[in-house]
């Protein structure tokens, strides 16, 4: 293994993600006044109604986010949009050319013997046919890629803005939340894009130009279409109204049901093993009628919308038809112009189906993005400064000074005015009755969360101060759940140092006692864990994470309560791991074993926050305080 001093470990890659790449500038719309302060992030997350500027302020940050993700396809959509107003043009013209100019003007001539009455509208049809089906496949294909390319971006954006959160977001907001932002939210954005847009601008141009055909040929047909606007403004807007609460309901129960989805699934061995999957069925069938529901209520309102659309337009038409007829037998209107304007009438109205399925589109995907956009405008509390202070070479030196700390503003003090000194090197075991303050302790070193006063410092140097790199580099933690990718042994023991030798990825192991149970898998270091390391014991995938911490190499070792999932033959290996690796580190160990305590230089006792013992283990077995009670039980649970 390498020195400590003599290498720079790779922190991004350790921790899966590149937060130096990571602009949310360019992603994330700019703060609003401190009135919308409780929409922002996603506080709004249950919240269905809202007032008015408050839904023009979630409507206003949901469409920055659209703006800012279109950066780099604008140009391509401007040339899609020319060439979806050239084809829609040439294809509203197409009932003009067969009713007007084929019966009005080429049937008379063709009757005279004259052949271009035949083959003057035959080629304009085609030509128009022609142009339009190309100009719609290219449009086709090029909204396609910058619709993919913009949901591509959000997908990167939300992947790497969960990863840059703080531990408290992913304590409050729930893996299922996530998952749901990253799959049915965009799957909803994915189909307004790809098939909504297309739908909307094709038929919005195609009745504007249908409806300007109208005008320019008759007029009089036109008012017709002008007075049927009128309904269908006011059936649009009862529909926007009850629309807009009705999908955000849905994408809401959509998530609590992949919420429950994911928690049953992530926890199927507790299910299992205490028979609790009826009760968790129950629970889901509950959950998922409610989307059920929610899904039928949305839908219902469409089942409005559109046949009220296609009811309007066939109004239209027959208003069109027998008034035409009228003034066809009046000779005030060609018979072959009127063919046409009907056409072009009932043709006007068949986008209207197009444009209400967009709508109910919108609704949806309206719905799903004022949610991603809640994501994305969430901020980690641990905050990186602008300037941070770089720290290459790190003695592992750590003090507290009347540290504080609290997990909300108006939560309860967990820590209360802590002043603690670890010197370099030295090997303290942190010891105490569950909720005592261990884990916290620990936690504020590895910086998942920042002393809330007070402060806190590895070297002399103010963590909130330290470079990420450097903390990275200089402190790993070893947790009780030994989380193992899917993937080889080998990747995962070099999560911490991808640049890692075989040799030094081997030595980690034999350091750890991992080497011998590595070697006996099938195919040794190239043996895939699967997911969450389900091919290899509890203790063994302990061990694996043992030797990825240790390959790291820091200056600072944290073990929270990492020995637990231990059987006696694998924790004496890891003990003996330990004495020999510990030597030159400062090392932090939550420890329920004696075992463990055993190799302690000190032993801190916590209570409600706060250190009440401190000494050797020696010092304080004599003192007859806590530890020497924990002690002496352990000693019984042993034999001893």
């Amino acid at each position: 293994m390498s020195e400590r001093n003599g290498r720079t470990a790779n922190v991004d890659d350790a921790h899966f993600t590149d937060t130096a790449a990571l602009d949310l500038s360019k992603i994330t719309p700019p703060r609003d006044e401190d009135e919308f302060a409780h929409l922002r992030g996603t506080s709004a997350e249950e919240d269905v109604t809202f007032t008015k500027a408050e839904r023009k302020f979630i409507r206003r940050r949901s469409l920055s986010l659209l703006w800012r993700a279109s950066a780099g396809v604008r140009g391509k959509l401007l040339l899609t949009a020319i060439a979806v107003v050239v084809s829609q043009g040439a294809q509203a013209a197409t009932p003009f050319i067969a009713g007007g100019l084929a019966i009005d003007w080429g049937l008379p001539r063709l009757m005279d013997g004259d052949s271009a009455g035949l083959w003057v509208p035959a080629l304009l049809y085609l030509l128009c046919a022609v142009t339009a089906g190309v100009l719609l496949y290219w449009y086709t294909r090029m909204t396609a890629e910058a619709s993919q390319a913009m949901l591509y971006k959000l997908r990167d954006e939300v992947f790497r803005k969960t990863q840059a959160l703080s531990l408290d977001f992913h304590e409050d907001y729930t893996s299922g939340k996530v998952i749901s932002r990253q799959t049915s939210d965009l799957e909803a954005l994915r189909e307004l894009l790809d098939g909504g847009v297309n739908q909307l601008v094709q038929g919005l141009m195609f009745m504007l130009f249908t409806t300007i055909y109208i005008w320019i040929s008759d007029f009089r047909s036109g008012l017709v279409l002008l007075a049927a606007v009128v309904p269908i403004i006011f059936l649009g807007r009862w529909y926007q109204k009850n629309a807009e609460v009705a999908y955000r309901r849905t994408r809401i129960s959509s998530a609590r049901m992949i919420v429950h989805f994911v928690e049953s699934m992530t926890g199927i061995r507790a299910v299992q093993a205490f028979r609790r999957e009826d009760a968790r069925s129950r629970q889901y069938r509950k959950l998922a009628k409610i989307y059920r529901d929610d899904m039928v209520r949305s839908i219902g309102l469409f089942g409005v919308l559109q046949p009220g659309l296609m009811l309007i337009g066939n109004l239209a038409v027959a208003a069109v038809l027998l008034w035409g007829g009228f003034r066809v037998l009046e000779g005030d209107l060609g018979a072959g112009l009127l063919l046409g304007i009907v056409l072009a009438t009932k043709r006007v109205f068949q986008p209207l189906d197009m444009i209400a399925m967009f709508y109910n589109s919108l609704q949806s995907a309206t719905a799903a993005l004022e949610k991603v956009s809640g994501l994305l405008e969430e901020t980690p509390k641990v905050r990186q400064v602008k300037s941070p202070q770089r720290l290459e070479d790190c003695a592992g030196d750590i003090e507290f000074t009347d540290a504080e700390f609290k997990y909300s503003d108006d939560g309860p003090v967990v820590m209360k005015q802590l002043d603690l000194h670890i010197p370099a090197g030295q090997t303290v075991a942190v010891v105490g009755r569950t909720g005592a303050g261990k884990s916290t302790l620990v936690k504020l070193l590895a910086r998942f969360y920042d002393v809330t006063s007070g402060s806190l410092t590895l070297d002399g140097v103010e963590l909130r101060e330290l470079s990420e790199d450097d903390h990275h580099r200089h402190v790993a933690m070893v947790t009780q759940e030994a989380f193992l990718f899917s993937g080889s042994i080998r990747e995962n023991i070099a999560l911490s140092r991808p640049e890692a030798t075989e040799d030094e990825i081997i030595a980690a192991a034999k350091a750890v006692g991992a080497h011998e149970f590595i070697m006996g898998l099938p195919e040794g270091y190239d043996t895939d864990v699967n997911k969450r390391g389900g091919r290899i014991s509890a203790g063994q995938r302990q061990l694996v994470s043992f030797a990825r911490a240790f390959l790291a190499d820091p200056a600072v070792l944290i073990l929270d309560e990492a020995t637990s999932s231990l059987d006696l033959p694998s924790e004496q290996l890891v003990q003996q791991g330990l004495e020999r690796l510990l030597g030159n580190r400062t090392a932090l160990i939550i420890a329920h074993r004696l075992s463990t305590v055993s190799i302690a230089d000190r032993v801190l006792v916590i209570d409600e926050g706060q250190v009440v013992e401190d000494g050797s283990p020696q010092e304080l077995i004599d003192a007859g305080g806590y530890f020497s009670k924990l002690h002496s039980a352990w000693s019984a649970t042993m034999g001893n």
